[in-house]
């Protein structure tokens, strides 16, 4: 590569310059492009009983059963589209606030909420206030929100 077109390490003698000073330097394309391709395949859910709450969440979302193994249940919102949810056994039980937590965006926020507590979910307060979303947990305590109404 042209040692002009090399990124070069800060020092003081860098300064801003002028519009005047400035001079266009046309670089050569990288000789090699590094091609990212990853696709989303689903999030993984560590519970105590991997079948009953992924039986819970395929009803709580209405989702496809992908696979009913009661050590990896996997539901998807169709078949084939991913990214879905893959339900495995917990080698031990988490302590403290999980780092991760799914978002969902209704079209009727009320509705969907007094549904999803219907099924056995809870609602909590983690602090949020006066929000526009509910924060609910499912059945073994993972948190997620539900979000106002879709937006149009």
């Amino acid at each position: 590569m042209d040692e002009e077109c090399r990124p070069k390490e800060a020092s003081n003698a860098d300064r801003p310059r002028r519009y005047s000073e400035t001079r266009l330097r046309l670089c050569p394309a990288p000789t090699s492009l590094a091609v990212v391709s990853l696709s989303w395949e689903q999030v993984i859910v560590q519970a105590a009983d991997p079948l009953a709450l992924g039986r819970w969440w395929l009803e709580a979302l209405d989702w496809e059963l992908v696979n009913d193994d009661p050590d990896e249940f996997e539901i998807r919102p169709t078949a084939d589209q991913t990214p879905g949810l893959l339900f495995v056994r917990a080698d031990h039980p988490e302590n403290g606030k999980s780092r991760l937590h799914l978002d969902f965006r209704p079209d009727d926020q009320a509705r969907e909420v007094e549904r999803l507590v219907a099924l056995g979910a809870r609602s909590v307060d983690v602090g949020q206030g006066e929000a526009s979303w509910q924060v609910l947990v499912d059945p073994e305590g993972n948190e997620f929100c539900i979000l106002s109404q879709a937006r149009h």
